[in-house]
């Protein structure tokens, strides 16, 4: 989850809210790359949990990652809560699963090359202090009373007001790991249709990627459980949003709809004040209750944007938000395949001719079916596996006319990172089957040997 923003000063008009959005338009040469991905920290001799105080804990993972390879500190209440550098930052998500955000890449390559170095710098100071991370979507054993808190003022809010709306929100939180991939728009309508085409084919990346069919120690009927929690987590927030769909959408419409999406809190001179459940319109007109008298700047609408939480949500750049956490290979894949379908005109189209029949109820039962039944999905005359083939020959295409090449010209272009994805279609079993798979076989129904086999 996001660290606070810095947006600017104070809001004097309504135009501003939109204003900041479109500042975020930027001619396909800056185009840039910014992959997110988290993974669950555990003790190796118990594998419970990290706890964020202590020899082998979170911190102890922050601080030898600041010592030993140059990462500044981010501090919160004098508590180390993050790191960062280069313009990529290290952040904790509220169960203490650790979050890489990359910086602003050109390309895949670069983009897999930050990923590589940093889960090296990572499996250095775990393997000192006997700890381990596995890149999963959900936690397969752990209980929520299990699950430690970190010291981030956010986080406490927004737990104490999960119960409040929905029944898995305290799940999402502590013990679900996604990856995802922030990119760029050129104009308002270029934006308009990255979403669309992001949020009809976010069902697909979730099968693709889904990579949690375990949750307590048990197959959950799932093959993506970190989808399937996302759905009871608090409606106002979540979902597929339609209205994107309607015509003339763009960046008002967004506005729009944030300003309904309730509030969780204002950041002041380094502390979370809550403000769950109150209006950012009553904010706009000096009416919000936590903070009366006040008016909102826009590093407070820069936080509240971060407060929403559909499958594809748009800022100053799109972020694609629906694929589970997972090996270290398929973290590269996710920002590849999304590349290809949106940064390259020809197949930014044919990505929208293959889903611009499709109406909200479809998209919706896509949704569910992923998270349910993976690649195995089938809503109407759809199959997710055919879709897959689809969207993966589409963003393959994409990837050949964006050609990039890596290793000093050695690798023509960027597609070599779709043949884990590749490999998935060509099986027809994603993560979360060869997970399950493992634990009816080998593993002889024991879930704990995961740990031993799928840890980075």
């Amino acid at each position: 989850m996001s660290i606070p923003q810095s947006g600017g000063g104070p809001i004097e008009r309504p135009e501003q809210l939109a204003e900041y959005l479109e500042s975020g338009c930027k001619p396909k040469e800056d185009w840039r790359i910014g992959t997110e991905h988290e993974k669950f920290g555990y003790c190796k001799d118990t594998l419970k949990p990290l706890p964020y105080e202590g020899d082998r804990s979170v911190r102890a993972m922050l601080e030898g990652l600041r010592d030993r390879h140059g990462w500044a500190p981010v501090l919160e209440q004098d508590k180390l809560i993050g790191l960062e550098k280069d313009g990529a930052n290290i952040s904790l998500e509220p169960g203490g699963q650790l979050e890489l955000s990359g910086a602003p890449l050109v390309s895949i390559h670069e983009t897999c090359d930050e990923v590589n170095t940093h889960l090296k710098e990572v499996k250095e100071i775990a393997d000192e202090i006997g700890v381990g991370y596995i890149g999963l979507g959900a936690a397969p054993t752990w209980t929520h009373d299990e699950m430690p808190m970190m010291p981030k003022g956010r986080y406490r809010i927004m737990t104490e007001y999960m119960d409040k709306v929905g029944t898995m929100g305290k799940t999402m939180m502590y013990r679900t790991c996604t990856v995802q991939v922030n990119l760029d728009f050129a104009s308002e309508a270029d934006m308009a249709k990255k979403m669309r085409v992001g949020l009809a084919l976010q069902p697909v990346a979730t099968a693709l990627f889904s990579n949690s069919p375990f949750f307590e120690n048990k197959i959950n009927a799932h093959k993506s459980w970190r989808s399937r929690v996302w759905r009871d987590l608090d409606a106002s927030r979540t979902g597929m949003v339609p209205f994107v769909f309607d015509e003339g959408f763009g960046f008002e419409a967004w506005v729009q709809y944030a300003l309904d999406v309730p509030m969780y809190f204002v950041y002041r001179d380094g502390n979370y004040i809550n403000a769950t459940g109150q209006s950012f319109r009553d904010f706009m007109n000096g009416k919000l209750p936590a903070l009366p008298g006040e008016v909102p700047t826009l590093s407070d609408w820069a936080d509240h944007l971060t407060t929403a939480f559909p499958e594809v949500r748009t800022k100053k750049f799109i972020e694609m938000r629906g694929a589970d956490g997972g090996p270290w290979r398929r973290i590269c894949a996710l920002p590849a395949f999304w590349v290809g379908l949106l940064y390259d005109q020809t197949s930014l189209d044919a990505a929208w001719d293959l889903v611009k029949d499709w109406d909200a109820e479809t998209r919706e039962a896509l949704r569910i079916a992923a998270s349910e039944d993976g690649l195995g999905a089938v809503v109407g005359n759809l199959n997710m596996l055919e879709l897959s083939k689809q969207a993966l020959e589409i963003s393959m295409a994409g990837l050949k006319a964006r050609a990039i090449p890596g290793a000093q010209g050695m690798i023509p272009d960027e597609t070599h990172f779709l043949n884990a994805l590749q490999d998935s279609v060509e099986s027809g079993m994603s993560p979360a089957d060869e997970l399950i798979r493992d634990f009816l076989t080998k593993w002889d129904g024991d879930l704990n040997q995961i740990f031993k086999d799928y840890s980075y």
